[in-house]
């Protein structure tokens, strides 16, 4: 159990906007030290105009999480700066739709690279070192959390890509857990699955790098709707990034596994779980809202 976040060091990547931005506000609020990560220079200059104005000392780089050498970068000046840090929200995520054999190598290259290799390389980067500053101070704690989604535990059609990049979140949190627990008490692990939240994530195209660009290439019409009803879902979501960035604290401090914006989503998990455990083939995810598949088997068959 962990209750006492002030002077404590926190990371944060994707720390410009959405649940970065929000995780960083209470952490400023708590009166935590923050490195903040983000690719975006301009909402990453606000972000940390912001905390510093809230009287938080704050270490601010821009960073593309999926390269490893620039989250290196970021941990050893992390590092230099605080120490090791308390708590790392490895966060920064993109979000990409369309039919799953019609993402391009550029598509799968951008967002695995940043949905999981960014993960990874928080992972891989800052665990030694929440490890060695367990080792030392046995009053030492520690807790990582890791943004996955909904879509890590469910397989919505049409959206195939991001739906792998979190599954692959969930999974390697999961084993995160499991291999901390194996060799400390200190440092615990949680998993970030939000529904549709009104962060900045259906706009992430306006940082995808140019070298993986599809120059030239209009997205195709099943990308097109992905992005529509993307748009749709989150701009009308209910529960704000805020409120999730509460629920990431409340469950740092109770030391729970499994954070979820909204709980009552859970009845699809359970469904997908009895296709599983009763061999049969997955169910029509569109069940309970007959109408939305009708749309969208009209749309993309049109």
């Amino acid at each position: 159990m962990i209750s006492n976040f002030k002077n404590k060091t926190a990371v944060l990547t994707g720390a410009g906007s959405g649940f970065g931005l929000e995780c960083a506000r209470i952490g400023a609020r708590l009166g935590m030290k923050l490195v903040l990560a983000d690719v975006q220079q301009d909402a990453l200059d606000a972000a940390a105009a912001e905390m510093q104005a809230a009287g938080s000392e704050v270490l601010a780089m821009r960073v593309d999480v999926s390269r490893a050498d620039q989250m290196e970068s970021l941990g050893a000046a992390a590092l230099a700066r605080f120490g090791a840090p308390h708590f790392v929200f490895n966060n920064a995520g993109v979000g990409a739709g369309g039919l799953v054999w019609e993402n391009s190598v550029k598509d799968w290259e951008w967002v695995l690279g940043v949905n999981l290799m960014g993960v990874v390389h928080g992972v891989r980067v800052f665990t030694p070192m929440m490890l060695d500053a367990a080792k030392a101070d046995p009053g030492y704690q520690g807790h990582i959390v890791n943004t996955a989604s909904m879509a890590g535990l469910l397989n919505a059609p049409n959206m195939g890509i991001y739906n792998v990049s979190k599954h692959a979140v969930v999974a390697l949190s999961e084993t995160l857990y499991q291999d901390l627990a194996l060799v400390t008490d200190q440092i615990g692990a949680s998993v970030l699955c939000p529904f549709f939240v009104p962060t900045g994530i259906t706009q992430s195209h306006r940082n995808r790098p140019d070298e993986l660009k599809t120059h030239g290439n209009k997205p195709t019409q099943s990308q097109l709707i992905g992005q529509a009803m993307s748009d749709k879902a989150v701009s009308s979501g209910k529960v704000t990034a805020a409120q999730v960035a509460q629920l990431v604290f409340d469950a740092i401090a109770a030391n729970r596994f499994y954070i979820y914006s909204h709980p009552k989503s859970i009845g699809s998990v359970q469904t997908r779980l009895d296709d599983v455990l009763l061999a049969r083939n997955p169910t029509d995810p569109f069940a309970h809202k007959p109408e939305l598949g009708v749309e969208l088997r009209k749309a993309l068959r049109a």
